[in-house]
């Protein structure tokens, strides 16, 4: 699916206000995501650090956690993943493999292939999840038809 120039810039935006949001004292490394729906719907995510390490939350699974308890089952089309324009190379980030496992079960739950835009400081990065997770373990390994 083709995600027009002005819903994705949209989506970013969207990203990186949900990054301002981080509770990153540790890393201060603020991270934010925004999952697109196919019904126009916008729902954000930040991460969520706690001083032990292991405990911590990624933007993605906030957001998608949230999304879940909205009662969303599928239909996401997009995500966007935001750092911090001040830290590192500037480079795109990407979800972690936890975050594309949490990706993926939702997006499996409507059988769509979402956009990923890696938002880097000057570069976007848009990547198909089944490109970034590649022979994903699913609802369907548990429930075959």
């Amino acid at each position: 699916m083709r995600i027009p120039d002005e819903q994705k810039e949209a989506l970013i935006a969207s990203a990186r206000a949900a990054g301002e949001k981080a509770y990153a004292p540790y890393s201060d490394y603020q991270v934010g995501a925004a999952l697109l729906f196919d019904d126009g719907a916008v729902i954000t995510g930040s991460n969520v650090e706690n001083a032990s390490y292991g405990l911590s939350l990624c933007a993605e699974t906030n957001a998608v956690a949230k999304a879940m308890n909205e009662g969303r089952r599928g239909g996401l089309v997009a995500v966007a993943v935001t750092g911090p324009l001040n830290k590192g190379d500037g480079a795109p980030i990407t979800p972690c493999g936890r975050c594309r496992q949490m990706l993926n079960e939702i997006a499996q739950l409507g059988n769509t292939d979402p956009i990923i835009f890696c938002v880097g400081k000057n570069e976007v990065r848009s990547v198909p999840l089944s490109e970034l997770l590649p022979h994903a373990f699913g609802p369907a390994h548990l429930n075959p038809s």
